[in-house]
């Protein structure tokens, strides 16, 4: 039979479903997501690759796209939840036109590596269409690296505080030294109004909701605001601050943290007030987008 022959292993398998008193011939129905190759079907059909492609794409319209990644598999509590934050928030700050937006303050802590790869698009080149296609050899993140936590208001940057290296954030540490930099910051920046009528956003992680956490700032009356459950598609440093920060230190190698934190420092410094301004009003078309979504994460704003 030549190349029409089964493989070894086809005939061993045959063997033993015969063995199981299993005889039928016939393919079996196949609950998963059955496919063939362009080959297997040019042997099938008998017709070339051209004609399978223009069948494909032009008469059953069909597309080979990438799977699209998500923080989570959102239950439909959680959705809800966040439908509902996205609604509370809209219809309280008048949908990013009301005066109270300048009281939020919000951030998050995360990771800066000594080294971070560049993203693909980032490694981009205008090369002639004779060039032979360049090639980049993969990296991967460093293992040095140092957790920096970062707050900002609509009007601009408030504080950030690098932790100690290998350090992680903890109740303890978010009560005791990261929130009193922060509000005596703000206090600077609001001669006139100090704490009073500060939003305080922040995520859920366990440090943010803590009992101590709570306490403090109901000591220093400050409202909490947190943003819903595994939902960084809605938190401002997420989907905004640290990728802006981190595009600019992608494919540069830092010898030691403060290399890096120097190098941080540049990142926030050469942010403007217009960066902040349209981060905010970003924030607010996300939350039209989520409940457009019915609580579902969405494609991005632009």
């Amino acid at each position: 039979m030549g190349e029409q022959a089964p493989s070894d292993h086809t005939v061993f398998n045959w063997f033993r479903e015969f063995q199981r008193n299993k005889f039928s011939v016939q393919d079996a129905s196949r609950s998963d997501d059955p496919h063939s190759t362009y080959q297997q079907i040019e042997a099938i059909l008998g017709i070339s690759s051209t004609a399978i492609n223009i069948i494909i794409h032009d008469y059953l319209n069909l597309r080979k796209v990438c799977a699209r990644w998500v923080p989570h598999t959102l239950t439909s509590d959680q959705k809800q939840l966040r439908v509902q934050f996205c609604r509370r928030s809209l219809k309280r700050f008048e949908e990013g036109r009301s005066r109270r937006v300048f009281d939020i303050t919000t951030g998050d802590e995360s990771w800066f590596y000594h080294y971070g790869p560049e993203l693909k698009k980032q490694a981009k080149v205008c090369m002639s269409t004779t060039d032979p296609r360049p090639t980049k050899v993969h990296r991967n993140k460093s293992a040095g690296k140092r957790m920096v936590t970062i707050f900002f208001m609509k009007s601009g940057l408030i504080k950030p505080i690098p932790l100690e290296t290998g350090a992680t954030v903890n109740a303890s540490w978010y009560v005791n030294t990261f929130l009193p930099q922060v509000f005596s910051a703000v206090s600077e920046q609001r001669e006139t109004r100090g704490l009073r009528g500060l939003i305080f956003h922040d995520d859920n992680t366990r440090p943010h909701r803590a009992w101590l956490t709570n306490e403090f700032l109901l000591e220093n009356h400050v409202e909490q605001y947190p943003n819903p459950p595994y939902s960084p598609d809605l938190s401002p440093c997420d989907f905004c601050l640290f990728p802006k920060l981190k595009k600019q230190l992608r494919g540069i190698r830092f010898n030691d943290d403060n290399e890096m934190l120097a190098a941080l420092e540049q990142a926030i410094d050469s942010l403007t007030k217009e960066d902040f301004k349209s981060c905010f009003e970003d924030w607010f078309i996300r939350m039209h987008k989520c409940i457009d979504a019915e609580g579902q994460y969405f494609e991005k704003i632009n």
